[in-house]
């Protein structure tokens, strides 16, 4: 999902750089240049999971310009408390894997560049585990 810094682990190249105090027009800018670095990298992808902050321009940018298709997710309206949400799962799990690493659980880095590395080495050593264990199971 865009707007988290955390890509689901089967596609580990969108890790948005958005900072917290940027407006929205900032933010759409930023996930445009993340969905077209996402385009350019995966040519196979068809559908793109983002957050219902994203609906609108967005959407129909991305299906005009790169041929993609943006499902946005979104609380339901007039439901109070805690909501299940689709897809949201994906991102929450990536999200714990990566700080499973001992150098993502504080953020210490000063560059963005810095973080974004540290996350590609969480995602790949996580896949490498994977690909590497005996029988080429997944474990559960």
């Amino acid at each position: 999902m865009l707007g988290r810094s955390a890509p689901s682990l089967t596609h580990g190249c969108a890790k948005p750089q958005v900072r917290a105090d940027l407006d929205n027009q900032a933010v759409g800018k930023a996930a445009r240049e993340v969905l077209f670095r996402l385009r350019l990298m995966h040519p196979e992808l068809t559908v793109v999971w983002a957050d219902s902050a994203y609906a609108g321009g967005l959407v129909d940018w991305a299906r005009s310009f790169l041929k993609l298709t943006v499902k946005t997710v979104g609380r339901p309206k007039n439901t109070p408390g805690f909501v299940i949400l689709p897809r949201r799962w994906v991102v929450e799990r990536s999200i714990a894997w990566i700080m499973q690493a001992r150098r993502n659980a504080r953020d210490y880095e000063r560059l963005p560049q810095h973080s974004e590395a540290l996350i590609t080495w969480a995602a790949i050593t996580l896949m490498t585990r994977r690909l590497t264990r005996p029988g080429g199971a997944v474990a559960r």
